[in-house]
């Protein structure tokens, strides 16, 4: 089994982050559909934004000022969060770990909830920083439906929006992921670059300015921009999987990436807020933090 780490930099200080990461109505706009928290003794969610979230499924280990752990049960096996709060000039730098989940690459071909914890936590944590700074969260993702679509309003220019999600070299920049492509129809898209990809996905179909659809193999991910009031509305979907096996794993990961989209586009002297990503056997260059 490994461990998973992100630190992430949120424009508030710490005190704001530990209220977003304890008050229970907070937690239901940004992690779950549902929250109790009685420190220094309890500290559970669940509801259907919660793998396996029937029931909540955590025990408090310790909390204080500036960090939270606690014990969180999924596939049967007993995983610990820690979360520390650091403050850092005007910011806070947040640093979350979790043990016993499922390194790299399996992860990509193992079911279970253990899994899905490297985008559940990167959507997560995205949603926390966008609420602490005063932003509606992107999204939740829902465990129990297959419906995988969304709309997110970007005040940017279309065009711009546009080039951001199709150009290599911008959208490289943004998700922090190395991306080579062909922009044509049955062209390559390849994470990672052409040469250390030996599948890459494909482009169906590609309307410059507009939208465009990447064939992963086992899903179609789609995007269609329409201007919308001098601002950009992007409408997101995910289709052509096995409904009985949906991709909640992708679809995290690319609301996660949306999240950061949107601040690349309306954060003046904007700089990636990811500062590190760690899970075991990730390679070291397909992943660059701020």
């Amino acid at each position: 089994m490994a461990t998973l780490k992100k630190r992430i930099r949120i424009a508030a200080a710490p005190a704001a982050v530990h209220r977003a990461l304890t008050d229970p109505a907070a937690l239901q706009i940004w992690l779950a559909e549902r929250a109790e928290v009685e420190l220094p003794g309890r500290y559970e969610f669940w509801g259907r934004f919660t793998p396996d979230g029937e029931a909540p499924r955590q025990r408090l280990l310790y909390a204080d000022d500036s960090s939270l752990s606690f014990e969180w049960e999924l596939d049967g096996v007993t995983t610990v969060v820690s979360i520390e709060l650091e403050a850092e000039n005007e910011s806070t730098l947040v640093t979350l770990t979790q043990t016993e989940v499922i390194g790299w690459p399996e992860m990509l071909t193992t079911a279970g909830d253990r899994a899905v914890m490297h985008t559940y936590w990167a959507l997560a944590l995205a949603n926390l920083a966008d609420h602490v700074e005063g932003r509606q969260p992107v999204a939740l993702c829902d465990f129990t439906t297959p419906e995988m679509h969304e709309e997110l309003l970007i005040d940017a220019d279309r065009l711009a929006v546009y080039a951001s999600l199709s150009e290599p070299e911008q959208f490289s920049r943004w998700a922090g992921i190395k991306v080579e492509a062909e922009l044509e129809p049955g062209g390559r898209w390849a994470m990672g670059g052409f040469e250390a990809n030996s599948y890459p996905a494909h482009v169906v179909d590609i309307e410059p300015g507009r939208s465009m659809s990447i064939d992963w193999g086992e899903m179609v991910q789609s995007w269609e921009l329409d201007d919308s009031d001098g601002k950009t509305r992007l409408t997101f979907v995910h289709s052509g999987f096995d409904k009985a096996k949906p991709p909640y794993d992708g679809w995290m990961g690319s609301l996660a990436g949306l999240a950061e989209l949107r601040r690349f586009h309306e954060v003046a002297d904007w700089r990636m807020r990811w500062v590190e990503v760690q899970v075991e056997g990730l390679p070291e260059d397909l992943i660059q933090t701020g």
